[in-house]
């Protein structure tokens, strides 16, 4: 079990303890930070105190992190729509509601176990947890994504993200009528400081850009295309919610009044790289779900 000490300096003076602890970490959410809190494992000035304590200048905060589970993925047969698959890369149609990969207390029903299931040769990088995984879409996104299925491959897909060599576009609807017929985003994405869940536009953020382009104009909502250059968290729905035009349907980002569609609009259509070892450029084209065709029929129904 891992031990950390951390001191209170005045711009956490005030601060809720949860708070002050995964703002200062970086790395640990506020949910996690009260389970240890709750387990005994965060002490202020050597006594337990509540998450809604208040932090004081020069408060020394012990706590001890509990080693990470081993986890076991287990495999679950699923009807997965499998667009492309060769020895070293598949590529996979996820839809809407499914998760991508498991996490300590959701271990079922992902991507990832109905991956397991079907090939048994994922590349081991990034672990037992994300086996093959290189990049990843949000649970309520639906669309393509690339899997590897050995080291080589997975190296060289990942290097294509970095290199801003894949080609990646998602459908999206958003409120607002945007005037304009394309236009290009660029504002660093991080954790927002108010809500360690959620990302935001931060000064100290990570490079990110989107470009769109107005595909139709509804009475209320604008249907778009979305290439991202860069890949950060919730980048979409980050980036069309900071020029005021949040995702349709986004329980996280979206207006209070959206429509109830179980997760945002946006579904990542196109999927284009080269061939981690033929060097061949391949490209795929995910069509709408139908909720998403029906809910443009809806719109231009109401022009």
């Amino acid at each position: 079990m891992e031990k950390v000490e951390i001191v209170i300096e005045e711009n956490s003076v005030g601060d809720r303890i949860d708070k002050a602890i995964s703002t200062l970490n970086g790395e640990w959410s506020r949910s996690q930070v009260q389970q240890w809190m709750k387990d005994g494992q965060v002490l202020v000035n050597g006594r337990s105190v509540k998450a809604n304590y208040k932090c004081v200048l020069n408060d020394v905060i012990a706590i001890e992190i509990p080693e990470p589970e081993a986890l076991d993925v287990i495999p679950e047969e699923m009807d997965l729509e499998i667009f492309y698959e060769d020895a070293d890369v598949l590529v996979v149609n996820k839809p809407k509601g499914m998760v991508v990969h498991p996490a300590p207390g959701h271990l079922t029903g992902t991507l990832v176990n109905g991956l397991m299931a079907h090939c048994k040769d994922l590349s081991g990088i990034n672990g037992v947890l994300r086996p093959g995984i290189v990049h990843r879409i949000d649970k309520d996104t639906s669309g393509l994504l690339m899997v590897a299925k050995n080291d080589l491959a997975h190296e060289s897909l990942v290097n294509q993200l970095v290199a801003k060599t894949v080609n990646r576009k998602y459908k999206a609807i958003v409120h607002g009528i945007i005037p304009h017929d394309y236009g290009t985003i660029e504002a660093p994405l991080g954790r927002d400081q108010k809500d360690r869940q959620s990302m935001a536009v931060v000064d100290n953020g990570k490079h990110a850009v989107t470009h769109f382009n107005v595909l139709e104009r509804y009475k209320d909502f604008t249907f778009v295309e979305c290439k991202l250059e860069t890949g950060r968290t919730h980048q979409i729905r980050v980036h069309m919610k900071y020029i005021g035009y949040p995702l349709v349907g986004d329980p996280k980002y979206g207006p209070r009044k959206t429509l109830d569609l179980g997760g945002q609009a946006l579904h990542a259509g196109i999927l284009g790289f080269e061939h981690p070892r033929t060097g061949q450029y391949l490209e795929f084209e995910a069509p709408l779900p139908t909720y998403f065709e029906q809910l443009l029929e809806d719109f231009r129904n109401n022009r």
